[in-house]
């Protein structure tokens, strides 16, 4: 009988991911998603061993995902649903492949239906530009938040872009900066004036004032500590820039990378462009930000709908 447990394969498992490259950001939300699955298992059925494993069980961990609650106390979202199904398949795929467990049992594992609806939690340009003044720029931290934010709202990055960016990675004379996305793949982004601006006085009366931990420190963005700007102080940056806001829904790194990608939209942006700038593989992303647009549908229509010239 074989002895080795669950927990156990999972760490094999990613062992081997990261043989392949994977990103560490991947592998980390992988054992995140799988573990908590693991977790449930044995304590709702006390599954330890692949054996154990059937489609009930798994069945009903899906039914107790779909109940969960996020930490702003809201049912999880579809697509969060999704990456934490995504990471239990792949893995329950890879021991298949091992002959531990039947394909059949990952393919059972079905996705939830997403539902095709408008971004809400965006913010207005005129928003925006509220949280960015809200900035105090008279202090060094308070610069370096600025070009932080600055930088979100001007290239649409995501929170591991812009905290991967190293010194090496811009290009200020072409106003352009190498960001290394999801699944390590590189991308030339833009840097619009504004960013640019206040990039260049972060590097010159800032930075070199942060006192970097390592004298060859390569982050582009420092704590007061002197290391690479972590994730939770980003979210706590970002949230508190944002409470000078009155909206229904909480303001995150990744609220001002869909609102840049609205606003370019709204402006007209050639969605192919906006794939590029974004480092989307398709447009199917982008397909419900384009919906936004009613202000051209409802031109269109004024314009061609015979009622509009016509109404007796």
């Amino acid at each position: 009988m074989n002895t080795i447990t669950l927990k156990e394969l999972l760490t094999e498992f990613l062992d081997y991911r990261k043989s392949l490259n994977q990103s560490p950001l991947t592998c980390q939300v992988t054992q995140s998603n799988v573990g908590r699955c693991l977790a449930w298992l044995e304590e709702q059925f006390t599954v330890t061993k692949a054996e154990q494993l059937n489609r009930e069980y798994l069945q009903s961990w899906h039914l107790d995902l779909g109940k969960r609650m996020g930490r702003w106390g809201r049912p999880l979202k579809p697509a969060t649903v999704n990456k934490n199904i995504e990471s239990v398949r792949v893995f329950l795929g890879w021991l298949a492949k091992g002959g531990i467990v039947t394909q059949q049992l990952r393919d059972q594992l079905e996705y939830v239906k997403m539902p095709r609806l408008l971004p809400t939690s965006v913010l207005s340009h005129e928003q925006v530009c509220l949280v960015l003044e809200s900035v105090d720029t008279h202090t060094l931290s308070g610069r370096r938040d600025r070009t932080i934010l600055e930088l979100l709202y001007s290239s649409g990055l995501r929170s591991a872009e812009l905290l991967g960016l190293n010194l090496a990675d811009l290009n200020l004379p072409n106003h352009t900066a190498i960001v290394t996305g999801k699944g390590r793949k590189q991308r030339l982004v833009p840097l619009g004036v504004t960013a640019h601006r206040c990039i260049e006085d972060y590097l010159l009366t800032v930075r070199p004032f942060l006192k970097p931990k390592l004298q060859d420190e390569r982050a582009l963005f420092l704590n007061h500590a002197g290391c690479r700007f972590p994730y939770h102080t980003l979210n706590r940056l970002v949230a508190r820039a944002a409470t000078v806001l009155d909206v229904p829904f909480p303001v995150t790194p990744h609220t001002f990378r869909r609102s840049c990608t609205t606003e370019l939209i709204r402006r007209g942006a050639n969605l192919y462009h906006v794939k590029d700038l974004l480092g989307h593989e398709n447009l199917d992303t982008l397909r419900h930000y384009a919906r936004l647009n009613i202000s051209d549908i409802q031109k269109t229509h004024h314009e061609c709908h015979p009622r509009e010239h016509n109404p007796s």
